[in-house]
């Protein structure tokens, strides 16, 4: 640093035109200021005695009075801590890309703020020992701090954050070296032709700014201002064209020309170095969620509002057995048929409220087979078409808990089934009878269609048991209930109560018409023979019936229903009796009964 300053002040200083004269352009100030923005607060005091020393002893060489060199010394510290303290108090980390457009504000104010206070101190000192013109080198001093402090300042600041890959950075020597050899060659010629060509130089420096960004701004400028000094001072360039302006005129000229360039170079060099810190954003958030996606168990895809697939994860050659590039496009055959109709309703339901969905469908897996996926869907903006808006979702394989649930569902509808079918004969249980019954009752209720019931058992089905076991017992009741279903009608439902005890329930039919028919048929079956393991068995039925065309009650009709068995059995068996039940009459059962079949 004390090095830089040091040469940087003697070249600046070598430049004018004498000892009491001023520089066109003073870097070593932006250089300080830049490299203790770089470095901890509490290193400063040792660079500042560095840079106080530096820059003391590259004025005292050229054979300024030392007391002069010391008092300009003290200015340009002066300078150097107003900046560096007001801008580490408002922003501790410069180098930090997201603090850079406050540091640009406060980096502003203060070079403004700085500068003018140092010139005013340097300009008494100058016009005290020199008899100069105060505000002559009042302007002089503040427009070359100035202008070196906004090029270089800032350019020190970011090479200290970026290091010499500013301009060695693989790719990028040549290309600089080129850039900076066109400044310098059309910047001689600008300055050694008789002619006011000078802004040629600008375009060349604009694109160094461009490519390079800060390194181009600062090399170039430098270039610039190291072209137009020496030029100037030799009595060339175009700021000779202009007469009676004297030395002072030309320096501002000069100055006025460097701060051209810096006011074209070093926006583009802001907003070139923005670019680039939102594209590494951008760059790095996209790596961070891309691998989020090829690294997920999930199936990460994005799709036009149509279907078509315009990216899918590498995990689908897991879940599906596809490769990623195989499942691009509209490829809806690999949905399952059944399940097409409800994806494209709720992808089309997706971009039309904004809301996110959650779907289950069924894809075809490589090898042929279907896999059950469960899909969150979400609408997003569109990268290709402006205003419309693409689909992402996010699908798992959910297999084995779908086969989980079909197995729970099954094992519920199987119990459910043993809780309402009878184990022995497969026929409905009293639970289910119950059920029916309800209904039966509570349709004749409302529509008026009448109901049978009918109570039957196997006559002596006790000595079956007795004399041939309760498995002939067992055959008996199944062949029994099989005879039943045989002769009643789909409709009708035929249950077991328990033991030999079976009922009928008749709805919807012309009655007692049908009840008859059925009975007549039942006990016409039920006298054919029962074979038993090798041992023939008679077995006959007693019937009782009960039916109702009026509201009646279930206790009714099931008490009729028995009382008309009671009867059959009483009448000799093998027989059938009917009640008929009327409650809005007679409030229970009538006394009359039909006469057997």
């Amino acid at each position: 640093m004390a090095i830089l300053i040091g040469v940087s002040a003697w070249l600046s200083l070598t430049l004018a035109r004498g000892p009491g004269e001023l520089s066109a352009v003073w870097i070593g100030n932006g250089i300080f200021a830049g490299w203790l923005l770089s470095r901890p607060t509490h290193l400063w005091p040792g660079y500042l005695a560095m840079g106080f020393a530096a820059e003391l002893t590259a004025r005292l060489v050229p054979g300024d009075p030392v007391l002069q060199a010391v008092a300009l010394s003290a200015c340009d510290l002066i300078e150097v801590l107003i900046i560096a303290i007001a801008i580490r108090r408002r922003v501790p980390d410069v180098g930090e890309p997201g603090h850079w457009l406050t540091l640009g504000g406060i980096a502003t104010a203060s070079t403004l703020v700085a500068c003018a206070v140092s010139g005013l101190l340097a300009a008494t000192v100058i016009a005290a020992m020199h008899a100069g013109r105060f505000f002559t080198n009042f302007i002089t001093w503040y427009s070359a701090h100035v202008v070196g402090m906004v090029f270089v300042g800032t350019t020190t600041l970011v090479a200290q954050r970026e290091g010499l890959r500013l301009v060695i950075a693989p790719g990028r020597r040549w290309s600089f070296a080129r850039s900076m050899l066109l400044i310098a060659l059309v910047g001689i010629g600008a300055f050694y032709f008789p002619y006011p060509v000078g802004f040629l130089v600008y375009p060349p420096l604009l694109m160094a700014a461009f490519q390079h960004r800060f390194a181009g701004v600062a090399a170039g400028v430098t270039l610039l201002a190291i072209i137009g000094s020496v030029a100037t001072v030799l009595g060339r360039g175009p700021f000779w064209l202009v007469e009676d302006i004297g030395t002072a005129g030309r320096i501002a000229l000069l100055q006025i020309y460097i701060a051209g360039g810096c006011l074209m170079t070093i926006p583009v060099a802001l907003t070139m170095a923005e670019r680039k810190r939102l594209a590494a954003r951008v760059r790095d958030s996209e790596q961070r969620y891309r691998m989020l996606a090829d690294y997920s168990n999930d199936v990460v895809v994005r799709m036009r509002a149509d279907g078509e697939r315009l990216y899918v994860s590498p995990s689908a050659r897991d879940i599906l057995g596809w490769e990623p590039a195989e499942m691009l496009g509209s490829r809806w055959e690999l949905v399952h048929p059944d399940d097409r109709a409800a994806q494209v309703e709720a992808m089309a339901d997706v971009i039309a409220t904004g809301k996110p969905h959650t779907e289950v469908y069924r894809m075809r897996h490589k090898a042929g087979h279907y896999v059950w996926v469960e899909v969150v869907t979400r609408p997003m903006p569109s990268a290709d078409v402006k205003g419309a808006m693409d689909i992402i979702y996010a699908g798992r394989d959910i297999s084995r808990r779908v086969a989980a649930e079909q197995a729970l569902e099954a094992s519920r509808l199987e119990l459910e089934k043993l809780a309402r079918v009878d184990t022995l004969t497969g026929l409905a249980n009293r639970r289910q009878f119950d059920e029916r019954l309800s209904l039966a009752l509570l349709r004749l209720r409302r529509h008026g269609l009448p109901v049978a019931l009918m109570y039957l058992d196997v006559d002596h089905f006790k000595r079956i048991n007795d004399n041939f076991g309760h498995a002939a017992g067992d055959a008996v009741l199944r062949t029994f209930a099989q005879r039943l279903l045989d002769c009643t009608r789909a409709s009708d439902l035929v249950a077991r109560q328990g033991g030999d005890e079976f009922v009928v329930l008749i709805e919807d039919a012309e009655l007692p018409a049908a009840a008859e028919v059925i009975a007549r048929k039942l006990i016409a079956t039920m006298g054919a023979d029962i074979t038993v393991e090798g041992t023939t068995l008679q077995v006959t039925t007693s019937i009782g019936i009960a039916y109702a065309s009026q509201p009646t009650e279930a206790a009714t009709l099931m008490s009729g229903a028995d009382a008309a068995l009671y009867a059959a059995k009483k009448a000799g068996r093998n027989t059938c009796r009917m009640q008929c039940v009327d409650d809005a009459e007679t409030g229970g059962l009538k006394t009359d009964a039909r006469k057997g079949l």
